[in-house]
């Protein structure tokens, strides 16, 4: 449990650090590289339609990520009352996370990089996290291997360039070639990559889960739910306006937490 709630800490702060050595390397290296191009043009100029697009990518992942801590999930206190509001929280629905101390409605899993639980309030914003991570670290990835590409002058054409450049670069980096910034750049690209890949895989799998009308709890307790159609899960979780919070970071409104039978 002490390791748990370590881990409940080390977590964010990693995520926090990458996401600030993220625009670090952003906004005083790889645009500073795009200004000097004298081709570009004044108006619509690379640097700023790149920057334009990180801050829309960077401003969504962390938005919803401040959303996600937050919004937390109901407790169980948001069901007592009346018999008939108990009857509409069936134990399934309901879980006891150690790391949190706490339980909570509609648990799906604890998230240890925002060390909070994920569960009806949140999974919206826990979602579109996942989903503008993922995006803001794959575009930072291309455009580290643009910018390692104009001063290494290597070329990424070939399909295995990009997985021989580590070994290649740690080579020439002890041998002097390679300055310790550009080793850093290199060695950010493949954090970038992983983490791309990772974010894309959770989001997928999430929204495979609201689909079904299930959570991962569920999945793992061998919990029956009853089916529903798939257009009335999806709105559940995002809601009528989902376009607004799909560009905008925004809280979840009308939570029916303690209306969801997981029968």
């Amino acid at each position: 449990m002490l390791a748990l709630r370590l881990l409940n800490v080390v977590a964010p702060a990693y995520f926090l650090c990458i996401a600030l050595v993220t625009l670090g390397l952003q906004f005083f290296l790889f645009l500073p590289r795009m200004r000097e191009d004298p081709t570009a043009a004044r108006l619509f100029s690379p640097a700023l339609l790149h920057g334009a697009l990180f801050l829309f990518l960077s401003a969504n992942a962390l938005g919803n990520y401040v959303l996600v801590i937050q919004n937390s999930p109901d407790g169980l206190d948001a069901c007592q009352g009346a018999e008939e509001r108990r009857a509409l929280c069936p134990p399934p629905s309901t879980h006891f996370c150690r790391v949190c101390a706490r339980v909570t409605l509609r648990h799906d899993h604890h998230c240890f990089f925002t060390g909070n639980c994920i569960g009806s309030r949140n999974m919206r914003n826990f979602v579109l996290f996942c989903l503008y991570t993922s995006l803001a670290c794959l575009y930072s990835m291309v455009a580290g291997v643009a910018y390692i590409s104009a001063v290494l002058s290597i070329s990424f054409a070939h399909p295995l360039a990009f997985l021989t450049l580590l070994p290649t670069s740690i080579s020439q980096f002890f041998s002097g070639a390679v300055l310790g910034s550009e080793m850093f750049v290199i060695l950010m690209l493949y954090l970038w990559f992983a983490i791309g890949l990772a974010c894309a895989g959770f989001c997928c799998h999430q929204l495979l889960l609201i689909l079904r009308g299930q959570t991962r709890h569920q999945v793992r307790k061998g919990v029956a739910v009853r089916a529903r159609p798939w257009r009335k899960n999806l709105q559940e979780v995002f809601g009528k306006r989902w376009l607004l919070g799909l560009l905008v970071p925004m809280f979840n409104v009308g939570s029916e937490s303690c209306k969801q039978r997981d029968k």
